[in-house]
């Protein structure tokens, strides 16, 4: 895939379901009990597969960004 072209997921808070979804536009692609599922050990890498995902706190505000793989991580980004 060429770079830029990644897709893109968020990890939100689902306070109607109590738990954590990731979500590529409006589709869930999969639910966590807690954020700390989700982000343990590869979790979301074997989840995305390849794309960026935007991780929110449960305010809705964006904490943090990983790309998956690594390499695909733009040079400008910080981190």
């Amino acid at each position: 895939m060429a770079k830029g072209k990644l897709p893109r997921f968020d990890l939100v808070k689902d306070k109607k379901n109590d738990d954590w979804a990731l979500k590529r536009g409006d589709k869930v692609v999969e639910r966590f009990d807690t954020k700390a599922d989700a982000t343990a050990g590869g979790v979301l890498k074997g989840a995305v597969g390849e794309g960026t995902v935007r991780i929110h706190k449960e305010d809705g505000k964006i904490q943090e960004e990983r790309t998956y793989p690594r390499s695909e991580d733009p040079k400008g980004s910080p981190g």
